[in-house]
């Protein structure tokens, strides 16, 4: 018998949602209570809790702020899904509940509250998670078992490429604005980043970026002024163990038949994993002009999973290690340090684009 854990989750946005209906089909979670300051936004996890629990969603509470969810609630698990800037508002508050927390990526807007984060959580009783959904695919996953198992030979070369829709409407539409979000190599990329660090398994010592918004969000305005988040960069980031990763991205490249792309080339071979394709494609050196050896693999996602959300099943299978480490039973694989170094390679990337240089990871305190 799998024991109960009572989640809470505050921040009930588009991405709230996505974990509450992750949550009411994962073994052994119970929702419990709901916090959102936006009415519209608790209409949608109202909504979205009566598609998947029926009668019961009228036990879960609702509040309509932090401090009333951290007097009230009775919770063993907190998710924070609330805007990027808001994030240490909130975490000072639910710190103090005898709960384990996930905090959404990216972690926090600036080095400087993320640092603030990390020494909070360490004094933290319960675990403390960053969520990031993108670890937990599971072709990425199986492509980064294959990495650390030598498959590639010695790791030299990490490439990712996320071609992808533009930023979606949120409330307040908050994402518009790098303030807000952190910026861009922030909000977005820091996935990619952390992805970097897990796969490379060494610390970033210096980034350049060149990028710019050149396509989306040029005629919007709000309260007259301009977004300023990036929409297209390529990001080189040099390790500390001598591999060297690059991420190429753009935010107005909806028709691309893949998503995600991800290579990883040792001096063995390379492996390359497609997403949403699922599949891995092992390219072992052959020589020059000999017949290639090209291997093709299917990793599926069970489809309960990738219904669940939009993120190819990955907030389900990250929600069920969240709670392996919340009863005890495993690690906690996404630390809050993971967080930080994610939203400062981020940071770096941001400054590079916008100053047109590289930025040593040691100016900012890393």
């Amino acid at each position: 018998m799998v024991a109960t854990i009572r989640y809470g989750v505050v921040g009930t946005g588009m991405m709230g949602v996505e974990h509450l209906r992750n949550l009411a089909i994962l073994p052994g979670a119970e929702i419990v209570a709901i916090a959102d300051p936006v009415a519209t936004s608790i209409d949608w996890a109202t909504d979205a809790l009566g598609e998947a629990l029926g009668d019961r969603a009228a036990n879960v509470a609702r509040f309509d702020s932090v401090e009333a969810f951290a007097k009230s609630a009775d919770v063993d698990a907190i998710i924070i899904a609330s805007p990027n800037n808001t994030h240490r508002d909130v975490l000072e508050r639910l710190f103090d509940m005898n709960a384990a927390i996930l905090c959404e990526k990216p972690l926090a807007t600036t080095i400087e509250d993320a640092r603030w984060m990390v020494e909070r959580a360490a004094t933290h009783a319960k675990p403390f998670w960053t969520g990031m959904e993108y670890r937990f695919m599971p072709p990425a996953a199986a492509f980064i078992e294959q990495v650390h198992s030598g498959r590639v030979g010695r790791l030299q070369m990490l490439s990712i490429r996320e071609h992808r829709f533009p930023f979606l409407p949120k409330v307040g539409d908050w994402n518009r604005f790098s303030a807000n979000t952190g910026g861009t190599m922030v909000e977005k990329c820091c996935h990619f980043f952390d992805l970097m660090r897990l796969i490379v398994g060494s610390e970033a010592v210096r980034v350049y970026c060149s990028g710019a918004m050149d396509v989306n969000h040029l005629d919007e305005r709000y309260d007259g002024q301009r977004p300023d988040i990036i929409d297209n960069s390529f990001t080189t980031v040099d390790f500390a163990n001598g591999v060297r990763a690059m991420l190429d991205l753009s935010m107005f490249a909806d028709g691309a038949e893949n998503q995600e792309e991800m290579s990883a080339t040792g001096d063995a071979a390379r492996l390359d994993v497609l997403i949403p394709a699922g599949e891995l494609v092992y390219s072992p050196r052959v020589g020059f002009l000999n017949p290639k050896q090209v291997e093709r693999t299917h990793v599926a996602v069970d489809p309960a999973a990738k219904a669940a959300g939009s993120h190819e099943g990955a907030t389900y299978y990250q929600h069920a290690a969240f709670a392996a480490a919340v009863r005890g039973e495993g690690p906690v694989q996404v630390t809050a340090e993971d967080g930080l170094r994610a939203v400062a390679i981020g940071t770096a990337a941001e400054i590079s684009a916008r100053e047109h240089r590289v930025v040593q990871m040691t100016e900012l305190g890393l």
